[in-house]
């Protein structure tokens, strides 16, 4: 019987685009990364971007698929899925806006926060998200997935298991555009991962279905101590998390084949070439070369 190969680990970091959508790829390759992400439009603004370069966004896309690279853009930080009423027209179009951009550049899909909500009825909250991913998706034609990313539990207990991303997707009208992003940081602050007890993650993320549609993950450590709550990055083995944590992860078949982008502070040199580095490292140690 011939064995399968093993899906590479594609190990990256954010990138600027100071310098342009394919400018953000030539860097991500020139610190040694497989994967970047980025920001399609103005993290801080919910304003659409109408000034596109479309050229330089398909310069993006024929790089990556040239070089190996996988990329996720990540939505602008004010977009909530769980707002509620005029507001939600607004998250549709600014939604539908980044996915074009991330498109176009070939990206795996957008990254989105699975949203907060401060109403008297938390199940409002999940309807909302429901109702605005569906007024999204279905005016969707391109091939970027919407991707949902875990939250750490400060200011919203929403979003932070398995299982909520799980029911979301299937509960959705369009679920076969519908993806997750799993942050290592969130989930240790959540209480999701415990940071020694990975193969119980996997384990039960596989009867829920949730890995099966793992297509990114954000590698962050943790600036403070299980269950905290609190939404604060570390990098790679100078937090709660550990080194030893990060190896049992990426030593998981479920973590190959997608970008793992690193969240983190940069290094001396203003990149993340360092911190790359030291995980394709401990991934090695892992007995997983990359």
């Amino acid at each position: 019987m011939v064995r399968e190969k093993k899906k590479d680990l594609h190990i990256g970091a954010h990138i600027s685009t100071r310098k342009g959508f394919y400018g953000a790829a030539v860097t991500a390759s020139a610190i040694g990364a497989g994967a970047f992400q980025f920001f399609p439009k103005n993290p801080r603004s919910l304003i659409l971007k109408t000034n596109v370069d479309w050229s330089d966004a398909r310069r993006c896309a024929e790089y990556s698929r040239e070089n190996g690279l996988l990329s996720i853009g990540h939505a602008p930080y004010p977009l909530n899925p769980a707002a509620e009423g005029g507001q939600q027209d607004v998250m549709v179009e600014a939604m539908l806006n980044a996915l074009e951009i991330v498109d176009a550049c070939g990206s795996v899909g957008l990254v989105v926060h699975f949203g907060k909500f401060s109403g008297k009825d938390p199940l409002q909250g999940y309807k909302n998200i429901i109702q605005c991913t569906n007024k999204t998706l279905s005016r969707w034609r391109g091939s970027a997935l919407l991707l949902l990313e875990n939250q750490a539990g400060s200011g919203s207990q929403m979003g932070t298991t398995m299982e909520e991303l799980a029911r979301i997707r299937e509960l959705s009208e369009y679920p076969d555009k519908i993806g997750f992003c799993l942050d290592t940081c969130h989930a240790f602050a959540a209480g999701l991962w415990h940071g020694d007890d990975w193969d119980e993650v996997e384990k039960r993320g596989g009867e829920l279905g949730y890995f099966d549609h793992l297509k990114a993950v954000h590698l962050n450590d943790s600036l403070y101590p299980h269950g905290s709550g609190k939404d604060r990055h570390a990098n790679i083995g100078d937090g709660y998390i550990g080194l030893e944590g990060f190896k049992s992860l990426l030593a998981s078949d479920v973590v190959r084949g997608i970008p793992l982008v690193l969240e983190t502070g940069s290094g001396p040199d203003g990149t993340h070439r360092k911190e790359i580095a030291l995980v394709k490292q401990t991934a090695g140690a892992a007995g997983k070369e990359s």
